[in-house]
């Protein structure tokens, strides 16, 4: 059974800092590109980032570049997402997600449960 743990969300103010960790079992984690989606009140799910099996490419949303980094330990099947500067628009459940082919992928596989992440101003 494929499992997407989520943590590390939580509430901070304007300009602080958080990150979010993702531990995959179920799967053979460094055979699969990761994802950050996130989901705000009344909009739509959102790309935020991914990241390829050897953790040599990475992508970014425009609104959260230079921002937000990306990063993914395979000894430990565990994405991560570390993020700065966070601003109230960056307020939404973010989910992580897991694919066999590309980290650019518009149908992710897998998907976790999601966790919550509230900026304050």
């Amino acid at each position: 059974q494929v499992q997407l743990l989520e943590s590390g969300g939580g509430l901070v103010q304007a300009g602080g800092s958080l990150r979010l960790s993702c531990a995959a079992s179920g799967i053979t984690f460094w055979n699969y590109a990761m994802g950050w989606f996130r989901q705000a009140p009344g909009k739509d799910r959102e790309f935020v980032a991914a990241i390829n099996r050897s953790g040599g490419s990475t992508y970014y949303a425009d609104s959260v570049k230079g921002r937000f980094t990306i990063s993914r330990d395979n000894a430990k099947n565990t994405v991560y997402l570390q993020m700065n500067s966070l601003k109230p628009e960056d307020t939404a459940v973010y989910y992580c997600a897991a694919d066999p082919a590309s980290p650019l992928s518009q149908d992710y596989d897998y998907w976790g449960q999601g966790t919550q992440v509230t900026v304050s101003s």
